[in-house]
């Protein structure tokens, strides 16, 4: 089941998008979109049936031109959205995941997570962990991991929730989407190798995030993060042109209508461009690939009500769009 949020304005910034669509008989293929929400099929009009939105990043310095001029070539056949499934924008080959990113989200739980006899005034604890996270601002690193692309659903499809996981949560996260090949690329010039960002939902079972039989090996993200369809994604990769400040924008998630996360990424520890260097200080980024950037405050384990069968989740982050997803429990066997 698919459950699109209704436009409230233009659906993104800038005059066009990427995003990978289907009719309801035919296959997947990559589209432009407009502001007006028309779609272009860019198979028809660069002549390659077996395009996709990867192979496309994978030329996106000769690309993107062409892309500029069909947004406004009123020329070129255009058909509603509307009769379009929408599925997630790109099929990538890696997924860098980031965790505790954000400066309230961190603060939050070392307040939260007091040590045992530690009697001291909230706001005594909580001044000792700002500080604390802006230390860790100037001197330390990213914490970044690796998800799995077999864990991406589209950002209308419906998330089945594992009979095992007990303790489901959200996390809305903005993602850069990598549009050059990226290996040891400075914090300086890390955003040139970025094609466009997109919305990620890295939901997360947080039973199973560490693991008791083994506390010495610490985290298990395989079987935290990784069920399918645990990571909604889109609906659209807005190009970087259109977006004027990755570091200034505005997450919002609501649960069944309840705003739970509100934050802007200016609250961010590190950064896009440090995400995306220091990935690429280990890895080789590639066209297509994905870097998550964390999540803010207002998880499900923060309000103490977590994911459950019928739940809708609606997610936007400014200038990117919106997605809405319905949680399906799974039925033990």
């Amino acid at each position: 089941m698919s459950v699109k949020p209704a436009p409230a304005s233009a659906p993104f910034a800038g005059s066009f998008a990427l995003a990978t669509l289907s009719a309801p008989d035919g296959s997947a293929f990559p589209a432009l979109v407009t502001p007006e929400e028309l779609v272009v099929d860019l198979r028809a009009v660069l002549a390659d049936e077996r395009l996709t939105v990867r192979r496309l990043l994978e030329d996106w310095p000769a690309v993107l031109p062409r892309l500029r001029a069909l947004a406004v070539d009123g020329s070129v056949e255009r058909r509603p959205l509307a009769e379009f499934r929408v599925h997630a924008p790109v099929e990538p080959r890696q997924v860098f995941q980031s965790g505790a990113n954000y400066r309230q989200h961190v603060i939050d739980l070392h307040v939260a997570h007091r040590a045992p006899g530690d009697d001291r005034p909230r706001e005594e604890r909580r001044a000792e962990a700002a500080e604390i996270m802006d230390r860790r601002a100037a001197d330390d690193l990213p914490y970044v991991f690796i998800g799995l692309p077999s864990a991406i659903t589209g950002p209308y499809d419906d998330v089945a929730l594992p009979a095992w996981a007990e303790k489901p949560d959200w996390e809305l996260e903005l993602t850069a989407v990598i549009g050059r090949p990226a290996h040891r690329v400075s914090v300086a010039e890390a955003l040139e190798y970025v094609a466009g960002y997109t919305i990620a939902n890295d939901l997360t079972d947080r039973a199973t995030v560490f693991r008791p039989d083994m506390p010495q090996i610490g985290t298990d993200w395989l079987r935290s993060k990784n069920a399918p369809g645990f990571t909604p994604l889109g609906p659209w990769i807005v190009p970087t042109e259109a977006i004027a400040d990755p570091d200034d924008l505005r997450l919002v998630l609501k649960l069944n209508g309840e705003t739970m996360q509100d934050e802007s990424t200016k609250d961010m520890i590190f950064n896009v461009a440090r995400m995306v260097s220091y990935a690429s200080q280990s890895a080789r980024l590639l066209p297509g690939d994905l870097v998550l950037t964390g999540s803010p405050a207002g998880n499900g384990m923060h309000w103490g009500r977590l994911l459950g069968d019928g739940d809708v989740m609606d997610g936007s982050i400014t200038g990117l769009g919106a997605q809405r997803t319905r949680c399906v429990a799974e039925v033990a066997s």
